[in-house]
C-alpha cells in the first residue's frame, strides 16, 4: 500500500490559499454590490465658496468675483529693491585660519552667517565687530565684503 503524498504543511498551506481566496472573493462581491454606479453629472461636480471649502452647492451668484487675468501671478514672484542699506554688523563667533571660514553673528537677527577668506579685506579675529553684506548661498546666508567695524 502506498504512502500518502499529501503532509501536513501541505494541507495547511492548501487550507491557508483557499482561505485567502474565499476572503478575496468576498470582498469583490461587497464592492460590486456597494458600488454606486450611474451617478448623475449634478451628484459628480464639486464647487468651493468664497472661503476655500470644497462644498457639494453651487455658489450664490451675487458673491461672484471677477479677476483679471494679468494680476494672477503663477510662481516666485519678482524681487524687488528695497531702500534699505544691505550692509550688516555683526561680531565674529568663530573663524579658523588654517581652513580659512568661519561664522558671524549677526546683531540684529542673531544668525550665523558664513564667511570665507576670500570674502575679507583686512585680517578678523574671534570677537571682531565686523560689516559685511549677505548673499543666499546652496547651504545658508554667506557674508561678503566683510571689513573691521
Amino acid at each position: 500500500m502506498a504512502k500518502s503524498k499529501e503532509t501536513y504543511g501541505k494541507k495547511e498551506k492548501e487550507k491557508k490559499r483557499m482561505k485567502e481566496r474565499q476572503e478575496k472573493q468576498e470582498k469583490m462581491e461587497e464592492r460590486k454590490a456597494n458600488a454606486r454606479k450611474g451617478k448623475s453629472l449634478d451628484e459628480m461636480l464639486a464647487y468651493i465658496d468664497e472661503n476655500g471649502n470644497i462644498s457639494a452647492t453651487p455658489p450664490d451668484p451675487n458673491k461672484k468675483k471677477v479677476f483679471n487675468q494679468e494680476d494672477i501671478q503663477i510662481g516666485v514672484p519678482r524681487y524687488e529693491a528695497t531702500d534699505e542699506d544691505p550692509t550688516r554688523i555683526g561680531t565674529v563667533s568663530f573663524f579658523d585660519h588654517s581652513k580659512g571660514f568661519g561664522f558671524i553673528n549677526d546683531q540684529q537677527t542673531k544668525e550665523r552667517v558664513f564667511v570665507h577668506v576670500n570674502q575679507l579685506s583686512a585680517p578678523i579675529e574671534e570677537g571682531n565687530r565686523v560689516s559685511y553684506e549677505v548673499e543666499s548661498g546652496p547651504k545658508g546666508p554667506i557674508a561678503l565684503n566683510v571689513k573691521k567695524v
